[in-house]
């Protein structure tokens, strides 16, 4: 139950991650497909995560698509919190000095090699921090997945909590280990953030 509890963490930030990041730079093209974008962004925000997951367990099926437990779990996640991230990478880029994209402009750099080379490795400096935070909200939303039968701890919990009808020790166990995982991801931010600051200080 660990095992799974952890996959869908590191899934579901890798999935919030690259859908915010598209999200943000499409956003930033301008005209119809920002507008577009900024919609998306606001509507994903505004909606609450367990609302993807039934979206995507319940109501997908009704048109001939039905996804794996854990493919919903883990997608309904990302789309949920790929909003939140596509207003940290936007943060993120905002702080980048606008001369370094001239520049960049200037040396006859791509689009796509000065997001690559100049933006994405200054963001990720900036971002470091606030999208540790998300990460760990992501591991903290995972039992939410119980609701549609993915067996990571709380399912697990009340699976046992069923057949021993004793609620109290294996909810608690579930909480402390959701708490280990929780102190364990902050104290892995917290090296990033350092190590990321490090070129900076030099």
């Amino acid at each position: 139950m660990i095992g799974t509890t952890v996959e869908v963490t590191v899934l579901s930030c890798i999935g919030a991650c690259a859908l915010g990041f598209v999200f943000e730079i499409a956003r930033r093209l301008g005209s119809v497909p920002g507008y577009a974008l900024r919609f998306v962004i606001d509507f994903i925000r505004s909606t609450p995560a367990l609302a993807w997951l039934y979206f995507l367990y319940f109501v997908l099926p009704h048109f001939n698509v039905v996804l794996p437990a854990m493919v919903v779990g883990v997608l309904g996640l990302s789309i949920y919190f790929s909003g939140y991230l596509a207003e940290v990478f936007k943060a993120g880029i905002d702080a980048i000095p606008r001369g370094q994209s001239e520049a960049a402009k200037a040396l006859g750099l791509s689009r796509a090699d000065t997001i690559a080379l100049v933006l994405a490795p200054q963001m990720v400096r900036n971002i470091a921090a606030p999208a540790g935070n998300y990460f760990i909200s992501i591991l903290k939303a995972t039992p939410y997945l119980a609701t549609i039968a993915v067996p990571e701890m709380l399912g697990r919990a009340f699976d046992v909590a069923s057949e021993t009808y004793r609620y109290a020790e294996p909810l608690a166990v579930a909480g402390i280990i959701l708490l280990a995982l929780a102190l364990v991801a902050a104290k892995l931010v917290r090296l990033l953030e350092r190590r990321l600051a490090q070129p900076s200080q030099r």
